[in-house]
């Protein structure tokens, strides 16, 4: 994308006058053209305006909804979501399907009609199975993701508004502050001690200060402080911008339509994507020997080449992708109505895998709704002036939107109508202050709120609640005392402090010096009634809960051991500090309370924490939490907090209660349990079936299944599985953290694999010795399959003995018709078709023996695998 302003605005035309005309038509004309050389950064503000047609008082709200209506939403990389005929086509990507289509179409053109015909009818309906279910999931994400809105805030009509990020438009004015995201390439008209991260786009580990002005034009979009960008975010200050480019026509839209993002791969995401590709591994290597052998046994090279295929396909997990996409939109459903909502997918199955919840105490342990105590001077006197002060500062702040300003302002103190407010420097987490200019009429303050050591650094004098001042070095020792003893108590202090300003000028960070202390403001945010027993129920799931916060050390340790967290040893931020990576792994795995952490040192937490080999899962709301949630497995925000947080989130909660991520932590677990059923079917049964039928391929005179006949039995043990998603889950599943193990897969598949092949090599002992015709031999085992697929389906589905765990409804009946149908199809009108005859009361006999003798080994089996090693 060009750097030279190709902005577009809206303007109406009318196509007819008077009464009973036609509406305007919309459409989109260019705007005048800016001076030559006149670019985002390098024009005058008076230049952008006019050729947005707007003013400092933003856009009116039918002009924005027209140029809404043309341009469309504001999304730099709109979310493709692939319509029904892509989504169809899918199903139809697999290497092996393809070639067995090619093989079906290669059938039909040498004459073999009937066959190739089944072949590919059977290859439709195994599609159109995985299509309706990804279908259905893609929906329901859809509409969850519908319920988490980011927003802007735009100057319309005059009057600050909120409005969907979506909704912003090229000509808006909008306001910023700490926390907002960026909506739009913008130039800044206003700009106070504003400080913008823009490493998504720049790269820069630092954030960068922006001001209002002219940049020349050859500066590098780095260096460009006067301008804002889509896809950043305000860490502090505020500033006031005009929106030149939205959507695709952006910095960030130009990268995003270059580049196919992608998440990272999260470890479900790995753990599915190796175990498709051991399968396909086992499944190349036993094809091409029995495509060997059925040649060396001079047997047609197309009916060979069709059987090992058919074979082939019955080994990999074509339904996978749609089991784990049914499975995971259901579970999102689930956790939607336990007020959970998930932004990312496979994001479900990490929750459920979380071994470690880091979070901090406001708002998740605590009720997140600040009271005031008391304000008092460093003597420990009530202080009035303190108090007043307090009001003033937060009352006439215009940051981002916090618990203890909203407490400060909310009861108005005497003496406050008085004053005036002139200028204000903003908070940020390096100064850890906000001070905000006011006047009374005869003289100027600057009046500084902040944490308890960093105002006190910037001060000189302390004043006492009577006038009297004496030098800061005299009352620090009596005010760190008064701190201690406050914060023990679980209040959380605040210092305030003033100094005299001149009655002209702007207010700067460099004007908090000399300042006079005034007294510490005493806040509480009690524990939640409900967070004993929440930290309780997550610890009961095998979570362990580990608190990380910016408050001082006696606060955190007190909140912690109230919580029921172990408060015996707090490490601090200046600790973290000092420690090495490998020493942080471990003082990180073994102390549950951090305390007086810098912003930066979150993020270092929760890397160690998973060095350490942990499933780390982290619940923050605040501006400065959005790199410790992309750390973590599982970044888990909630609907109150700031932009920047919820689109770093995995995880969104609409209730800030750790009782709700419970909940949803359980579905998780439900959700991955499920999944792994289907995955133990396919890696044990279906591994069965292909090493049996290559060791049947070498004795029998014909082909034990004919290829139609194997697709079938794909088909029809794959329908029942559709229904996992919907099963009963017993207790003990979702009791602790269960990650992926391939190894223990492969175990399992191995183990379950050969008994299903020995009881298979025990029907073709049978039918062998009872001299059965080829017919009623592929019927025999065709029905044996089937069965057996069906039996080890509702083994394998709970860790108890199958009589001991109820199974779900759909899933029981699903099973059920899918038996009775494979039982009577020898007896159908299609039986010729498929190649199946009717078979004597005797041998439907030996059949049901087996299969239960088989039902009963699996049990045995079972039992000891999970014993030895519970997946």
């Amino acid at each position: 994308m060009g750097d030279a302003l190709h902005d577009t605005t809206v303007r109406a035309r009318d196509d007819a006058a008077g009464a009973g005309a036609p509406a305007p038509a919309w459409s989109i004309e260019p705007p005048p053209a800016p001076p030559p050389g006149a670019e985002l950064w390098s024009a005058p503000e008076r230049t952008l305006l006019a050729a947005l047609r707007s003013s400092a008082s933003g856009l009116s709200d039918w002009e924005a909804a027209r140029r809404l209506a043309a341009l469309g939403p504001n999304v730099a990389a709109p979310r493709r979501r692939a319509g029904p005929l892509r989504l169809l086509a899918a199903q139809f990507t697999s290497p092996i399907t393809l070639l067995l289509l090619a093989a079906a179409v290669l059938s039909l053109v040498v004459g073999e009609t009937v066959d190739g015909t089944i072949i590919l009818a059977i290859l439709l309906v195994s599609a159109l199975l995985g299509f309706w279910q990804e279908h259905r999931a893609a929906g329901a994400i859809d509409r969850l993701l519908a319920l988490i809105r980011t927003t802007a805030t735009v100057v319309r009509d005059g009057r600050a508004r909120e409005v969907p990020t979506e909704a912003v438009v090229p000509g808006d004015v909008v306001r910023l502050v700490a926390g907002s995201s960026v909506p739009g390439d913008a130039r800044l008209l206003e700009a106070n001690s504003l400080f913008v991260d823009q490493a998504a786009l720049t790269g820069e580990s630092y954030p960068s200060d922006k001001s209002a002005g002219v940049m020349p034009a050859d500066t590098p979009l780095a260096e460009r402080a006067n301008t804002v960008y889509l896809g950043t975010h305000v860490v502090s200050g505020a500033g006031v911008a005009l929106v030149v480019r939205t959507g695709t026509a952006t910095e960030f839209g130009a990268i995003a339509g270059r580049l196919a993002f992608r998440p990272p791969e999260t470890e479900f995401e790995h753990g599915v994507r190796r175990f498709g590709y051991l399968l396909l591994d086992i499944a190349m290597a036993l094809a091409i020997v029995i495509f060997a052998i059925n040649v060396a046994l001079h047997r047609p090279v197309l009916d060979a080449l069709l059987f090992t295929l058919a074979l082939t396909v019955g080994l990999t997990p074509q339904l996978l992708p749609a089991i784990v996409s049914v499975t995971l939109s259901q579970g999102a459903r689930h956790m939607a109505r336990e007020r959970v909502i998930v932004r990312r997918l496979a994001s479900i199955e990490d929750l459920g895998g979380m071994e470690i919840l880091c979070a901090d105490k406001t708002g998740t342990i605590t009720e997140g709704m600040v009271a005031v105590r008391g304000a008092e001077d460093w003597t420990g006197a009530p202080s009035d002036r303190a108090r007043l002060f307090a009001y003033l500062n937060a009352s006439m702040e215009t940051g981002f939107p916090n618990p203890i300003d909203d407490a400060l302002r909310a009861s108005p103190v005497p003496g406050a109508s008085g004053w005036a407010k002139t200028d204000e420097v903003p908070y940020d987490f390096v100064r850890k202050r906000l001070s905000v200019a006011a006047t009374d009429g005869r003289r100027r303050l600057l009046i500084t709120k902040g944490a308890v050591a960093d105002v006190l650094e910037a001060c000189t004098l302390a004043e006492s609640a009577a006038g009297q001042l004496v030098p800061i070095a005299d009352a620090r020792a009596a005010i760190a005392a008064r701190f201690e003893g406050l914060s023990r108590g679980g209040l959380r202090c605040l210092a305030l402090a003033y100094r005299e300003l001149p009655t002209e000028g702007v207010a700067r960070r460099d004007d908090e010096r000399d300042l006079t202390f005034l007294g510490l403001l005493a806040l509480a945010d009690p524990l939640k009634p409900s967070a004993r027993a929440s930290l309780g129920e997550l610890e009961k799931l095998g979570i362990r809960v580990k608190l990380i916060t910016g408050d001082n050390r006696h606060v955190a340790a007190r909140l912690a051991a109230d919580a029921g967290l172990d408060a015996s040893r707090v490490c601090t931020g200046s600790e973290v500090r000092r420690l090495s990576e490998a020493a942080l792994v471990s003082v990180a795995s073994r102390i549950d309370v951090f305390a007086e952490v810098e912003p930066n040192q979150k993020e270092r937490i929760i890397l160690a924490l998973k060095a350490g080999g942990w499933a780390v899962g982290y619940l923050g709301d605040g501006i400065n939490d959005a790199a410790a949630l992309h750390a973590a497995d599982v970044g888990i925000s909630v609907e109150s907090a700031t932009d920047v947080t919820k689109q770093a989130a995995d995880i969104v909660l609409l209730e800030k209660d750790l009782g709700v991520l419970g909940r949803g932590v359980r579905e998780g677990r439900r959700a991955f349990a499920n999944t792994l059923k289907y995955v133990f079917i396919t890696a044990s049964a279906n591994f069965g079936n292909m090493f049996s039928m290559a060791g049947a391929s070498l004795f029998a005179a014909f082909l034990p299944l004919l290829p139609k006949q194997i697709l079938l039995v794909n088909v029809l043990s794959d329908l029942p599985a559709m229904a996992i998603a919907t099963d009963r889950l017993d207790p003990e599943l979702v009791e602790r953290p269960r990650r992926w193990d391939n190894r223990g897969i492969r175990r399992f598949m191995l183990a379950f694999g050969l008994v299903s092949s020995v009881f298979d090599y025990l029907i073709f002992g049978a039918l062998l010795l009872l001299r059965v015709p080829a017919a009623a031999f592929r019927t025999s085992w065709f029905i044996e399959s089937v069965l057996s697929e069906l039996l080890i389906l509702l083994v394998i589905r709970t860790r108890r003995p199958l009589l001991g765990s109820r199974v779900g409804t759909t899933l029981l009946v699903m099973s059920i018709v899918v038996a009775t149908a494979t039982v009577l199809l020898p007896y159908s009108p299609f039986a010729a078709l498929l190649g199946f005859a009717p078979l004597p009361p005797v041998l439907v006999g030996v059949i049901a023996a087996i299969v239960l003798l088989y039902g009963a080994a699996s049990e045995v089996v079972k039992r000891v695998i999970f014993q030895r090693a519970p997946l």
